[in-house]
C-alpha cells in the first residue's frame, strides 16, 4: 500500500525544468517534448519551444530524417518580449533605485520624504501648502520610491525580488516595467481619491501588490498550483486590512491595475499582441488621470 501511495505521488508531481532542475513545470517544449519553465519558454506558432531548439543546437527528430526546422530570429517570452542574459536586470534596478532614495531619505531628513510623499491637500511646517491637488502631480510617481522604516522597505524589496524576478522573465523587460509603473501609479490614484487628503502615504507596494495580480493570471495562465500564490496574496491582504497605518487605497489600486493588465498582457492574441497590450497600460492611465482629475476638482 506504501508503495502504491508513493507511486501515485510521483505520478502527480511535475517535472523539472531542464535548465531548471529546481523549478518544476507543467509546460514542455512543442519541438523536443524537453519540460521547460516560464524563464525558458520561448512563443511559437503553436505552444512554446525551449531556447535550445529555437537556436537550432537542440536535437530534434523529424519525419524520415529531414533537417530539423530553421531556428527562429529572435526568441520570445511568453508574452512576445525578447529573452536577455539577465532576466532579472529591471527588477534588480529598481531595488537599486528604491534603497537609493531611501538613502537619502535618511541622509537628508524628512524634508526629502515631505516634499516627494504622496498628499492630497495640506500644510506641511517649512514648506507651506503642499500637495498633488496643488499642482504637484509629480507626488503621485515619487512616492512609489519612498519607504517610512527599515522593515518598510526590507519587506517590498524581498517582495519586490521574490515575485518581480519571474514575471519579469515572462514578460519580458519592456511590458514588466510599464505593468510595474501603471500599478503604482494606479495605486497612488486611488490613494490619493479615496484617504483624507492631509495623510501621506508613501511605499512600493501598490507597483508590487501590481505584480502580484499579474503573478495570479500567468499562474492560472501556466496551470500551475494556484494554492500558494493565492495564499501569499491573501495573507498580504489580511496585512493590509488589519494593520493600522497601511494605505489600503494604493494596495487595491495596484492590485485591480496588475490583474486588468497582466490579463490583457498574458491572454493578447499573437496578431494583435502588442497594440492590446500596451493598449492596456494606456487605459489604466486614462483612469488614473480621471481620478486625479476628479479628486484635485474636489479638493480645489
Amino acid at each position: 500500500m506504501d508503495q502504491a501511495a508513493a507511486g501515485a505521488r510521483d505520478a502527480r508531481s511535475l517535472p523539472a525544468c531542464y535548465r531548471h532542475p529546481d523549478r518544476e513545470t507543467g509546460v514542455r517544449c512543442t519541438r523536443c517534448d524537453r519540460p521547460i519553465c516560464p524563464e525558458c519558454m520561448v512563443d511559437a506558432s503553436v505552444g512554446f519551444q525551449c531556447p535550445d531548439c529555437v537556436r537550432g543546437t537542440a536535437h530534434v527528430p523529424r519525419p524520415g530524417g529531414a533537417t530539423p526546422a530553421p531556428a527562429a530570429a529572435a526568441p520570445r517570452t511568453l508574452t512576445g518580449g525578447r529573452h536577455t542574459a539577465d532576466p532579472r536586470l529591471v527588477t534588480k534596478v529598481l531595488i537599486g533605485l528604491n534603497i537609493v532614495f531611501f538613502a537619502i531619505q535618511q541622509i537628508v531628513g524628512a524634508a526629502f520624504t515631505n516634499r516627494f510623499e504622496l498628499i492630497g491637500h495640506a500644510i506641511v511646517p517649512q514648506l507651506g501648502v503642499q500637495g498633488v491637488a496643488d499642482g504637484q502631480y509629480y507626488r503621485l510617481l515619487t512616492a512609489m520610491f519612498l519607504h517610512g522604516g527599515f522593515l518598510h522597505i526590507v519587506f517590498n524589496m524581498l517582495s519586490l525580488w521574490w515575485i518581480g524576478g519571474p514575471l519579469e522573465a515572462a514578460l519580458g523587460r519592456a511590458r514588466y516595467l510599464s505593468l510595474y509603473l501603471v500599478s503604482g501609479l494606479a495605486g497612488s490614484a486611488l490613494s490619493y481619491l479615496l484617504a483624507p487628503p492631509n495623510t501621506p502615504s508613501l511605499g512600493a507596494s501598490g507597483a508590487i501588490f501590481g505584480l502580484f495580480g499579474a503573478t495570479v493570471v500567468l499562474v492560472r495562465r501556466l496551470n500551475y498550483d494556484m494554492r500558494p500564490v493565492v495564499v501569499l496574496l491573501v495573507i498580504n491582504l489580511v496585512i493590509t486590512f488589519q494593520v493600522p497605518g497601511i494605505a489600503w487605497q494604493a494596495h487595491i489600486g495596484g492590485l485591480v491595475a496588475g490583474l486588468g493588465i497582466g490579463y490583457a498582457m498574458i491572454h493578447a492574441p499573437r496578431d494583435r499582441r502588442q497594440l492590446i497590450q500596451y493598449g492596456a497600460c494606456a487605459l489604466a492611465l486614462v483612469v488614473v488621470a480621471i481620478l486625479t482629475l476628479v479628486r484635485t476638482a474636489q479638493l480645489t
